[in-house]
């Protein structure tokens, strides 16, 4: 066996068709690379080149008029309620910000001759290095681009054993959207932009340029190179969301690789990148490393399975994430860091009512705990936003937010889609993000920071929720995220009081809070409050239709193959529902599951992706690796970006993690090993995963079978570990090591 490691192609990516290129990313700073011959082009961006600076949206009619809208949903006037929270309830105006392309990097060569052979483009998750190499009238090209976290650059190295050498040009382009472009000195071009009014984000972007042999010089916009031997580009960006003086940010990180060698600033890169990507190695028999990656695809779209595709991919996620959420930078969108466009599909911000989170669903089990951080960064800037919001539109305490947020935390609602627009859960999903790290980590420090955010979404419910007839406590208005239901009289319902998501996620959310009181030892009074209330939620009920009950009273569904499942959120990424502790439920889950799949579900990337985490957690290899395939198959571009269509990167998030949930399952107290197991990967090894309770574990299979699980203590742990029918207690002290299995 060997790990899948390259990702590679016979043939330049089309400069037209993005999804063609190829990603590289340092968190910050993401760029696509092209691979073309005569004309190159690399897409960049900069995660904070958003449209314009913060709005108060909060629509001042939205407290008077809360109590109307509850009172006609009670009176089940639907569509009067619907009408009234679309004239209320409403972001004034609609939308938040946007975010957006940096521009192209535009290359355009002049004496490349036209016999092209041998042509390679690659992307190395080894090393975090694109190439493209080809062979030209007999002499060879290469160029190689990658995006450095520790010097903040992206790097782009060009080279060629013609003895005439390389002459070509190259420039900064932002089409109509920028302000002025020219140049710095002899060998540097700069181009600047200012999005919004004067509270909007303006930046600089800059590249300067070394060479071997031949000439450099600087004309208008451009650089301009005649017959060098090797040119190597750095290039960067700042704008005013981080900084005062952005061209001052730009030169002061250029500066500092003027003395240094390129090879040097590439070893740090491939060092910085290899401390985070190496923690996990995943390998399965059928390795076809010797196949181009499109060609692969294309076989799996064709019927065929592909294992070491699958392991290539999971491999493919943890390197997206490295690239595109590190320490210090904002959290990955809807498009992660990677974003061609002006006005992109929904924005490429943040929408919180499950595509964000999936996003980090991989994090903490794939052992990249630090590329969490900036979703945590995150929830503080939106805390200040989500108060303001829960006082103005509610009258109420706490922190909220609605089904989008965008850089600058703004956290009132966005749009007017009465389906996902008016949903007061976007905070508290948000913050079980920080309970999961903790149970990941034991980290009491980190808990103590961000407990105040936890306790403040909890506030929120604490004075929003309201008893309905049968003495429970729901959320009025709320929603099933962008699902629909018919009203007893045949007409379309959406706005409701109550729904199964919203107490599945309260319940975790309270749970969780309960825990983190008494683990700190704060607010007891508070954690009692919340106790009694989450004894008031209303339970997870079985329909008539054996699946679980979306909606809190039976309704029939116009849209059966809905892509959102959110009903099934306490199966996953829930913990309530079981098949060890809720048989019954998980049963119901199941049929769930085939109700959806029956009438056309899973049919963007990132459902399907949910759905392979549905099927994993209820153990039922089969169905999670069919699924997997069907990723593959109807949902992946070429460059295996996640189509929804169109390229969303939740979807390989959570794909990868639902490839971990496959091999291994935790709770505080135990650990599940090849619970999902599927047949197809008969032998194979992970190493260096993350469990709860703060836990590593490797593990090896053979013959379909358990060989050994390698278990590691990072703190005292007292727990069990299950696999298949067997059990069995165990109890680590800190740094402990514990072996599971025979080996043989």
């Amino acid at each position: 066996m060997q790990q899948e490691s390259i990702l590679w192609y016979k043939q330049p990516a089309d400069l037209k068709n993005w999804n063609d290129a190829l990603p590289v990313g340092n968190g910050r700073l993401g760029a696509m690379i092209f691979g073309g011959i005569s004309n190159e082009r690399i897409q960049m961006n900069e995660d904070s080149v958003w449209s314009g600076g913060y709005r108060d949206r909060i629509n001042p009619y939205a407290k008077n008029e809360l109590e109307n809208i509850r009172t006609l949903l009670r009176e089940e006037k639907f569509e009067e309620a619907e009408n009234l929270a679309r004239y209320a309830l409403s972001g004034t105006p609609e939308f938040q910000r946007v975010y957006q392309t940096l521009g192209d990097i535009e290359v355009s060569f002049q004496n490349i001759p036209e016999n092209i052979t041998q042509y390679k483009r690659t992307l190395s998750l080894d090393t975090a290095v694109s190439t493209t190499t080809f062979s030209a009238g007999g002499y060879l090209y290469e160029r190689e681009v990658f995006a450095s976290f520790p010097a903040d650059v992206i790097a782009i190295k060009l080279k060629t054993t013609n003895p005439d050498g390389l002459s070509f040009d190259t420039r900064l382009m932002r089409n109509r959207f920028c302000e002025t472009t020219g140049v710095l000195n002899d060998n540097s071009i700069y181009l600047t932009g200012t999005n919004g009014d004067k509270d909007g984000i303006s930046f600089h972007w800059i590249m300067t340029a070394q060479n071997t042999g031949g000439k450099i010089k600087t004309i208008g916009e451009y650089l301009v190179f005649k017959n060098v031997n090797e040119a190597i580009l750095y290039t960067t960006a700042a704008t005013s969301f981080r900084e005062n003086n952005t061209l001052q940010k730009c030169t002061d990180i250029l500066n500092k690789l003027e003395n240094c060698e390129y090879e040097k600033i590439k070893s740090e890169h491939i060092n910085d990148y290899q401390a985070l990507e190496k923690r996990v190695s995943f390998m399965l028999d059928n390795a076809q490393s010797e196949v181009p990656t499109d060609e692969r695809l294309k076989a799996v779209q064709n019927g065929r399975s592909d294992p070491g595709l699958q392991a290539l991919y999971f491999r493919f996620g943890r390197y997206l994430l490295i690239s595109c959420s590190r320490p210090g930078t904002l959290p990955a969108n809807l498009q992660g860091v990677w974003c061609n466009d002006f006005i992109p599909p929904w924005d490429s911000k943040y929408t919180i009512n499950i595509n964000i989170e999936m996003n980090y669903w991989p994090a903490e089990i794939c052992n990249l705990s630090e590329c969490h951080i900036p979703l945590f960064d995150h929830i503080k800037r939106m805390h200040p936003k989500g108060t303001e919001t829960a006082k103005k539109m509610y009258g109420v305490r706490g922190f909220v937010a609605h089904h989008n947020t965008d850089i600058w935390g703004d956290c009132a609602p966005q749009d007017t889609c009465i389906s996902a627009s008016y949903w007061v859960l976007g905070a508290a999903w948000f913050c079980l993000h920080i309970w999961e790290h903790y149970e990941y980590t034991q980290d009491k420090a980190f808990l103590n920071e961000h407990y105040y955010l936890i306790k403040d979404a909890c506030l929120f419910f604490i004075d929003f929720m309201t008893e309905n007839k049968k003495g429970e406590l729901v959320l009025s208005p709320t929603v099933s995220p962008e699902n629909i239901f018919r009203t007893d009289e045949g007409k379309n319902g959406i706005l409701c009081e109550g729904c199964t998501m919203d107490a599945q996620l309260l319940y975790e959310l309270f749970t969780a809070y309960e825990n983190i009181c008494k683990i700190l030892d704060f607010d007891h009074e508070q954690a009692e409050q919340i106790k009694n209330m989450k004894a008031k939620l209303p339970p997870t009920k079985i329909g008539k239709n054996g699946g679980i009950a979306e909606w809190l009273v039976q309704r029939e569904e116009p849209e059966p193959g809905h892509r959102h499942m959110s009903h099934l959120f306490a199966l996953y990424p829930g913990n309530e529902i079981t098949p060890e502790k809720t048989p019954d439920l998980a049963d119901a889950a199941k049929k769930t599951l085939e109700l959806r799949l029956s009438h056309g579900g899973g049919h963007t990337g990132w459902s399907r992706a949910w759905i392979i985490n549905f099927w994993a957690r209820l153990g039922d290899a089969r169905e999670a690796y069919f699924h997997l395939d069907e990723l593959l198959r109807h949902s992946t571009l070429p460059n295996l970006f996640d189509n929804h269509p169109p390229f969303q990167i939740d979807g390989n998030f959570g794909a990868t993690a639902a490839i971990i949930n496959m091999l291994v399952q935790s709770t505080p107290d135990t650990i599940y090993l090849l619970k999902a197991l599927p047949e197809q990967w008969q032998n194979g090894s992970i190493t260096g995963l993350c469990l709860k309770g703060g836990l590593t574990v490797d593990i090896s299979w053979a013959n379909g079978k358990l060989k050994k699980a390698r278990i590691f203590a990072k703190n005292d742990y007292t727990g069990k570990i299950v696999y298949g029918n067997s059990t069995e207690q165990i109890s680590l002290t800190k740094n402990q090591e514990y072996v599971y299995g025979s080996g043989e």
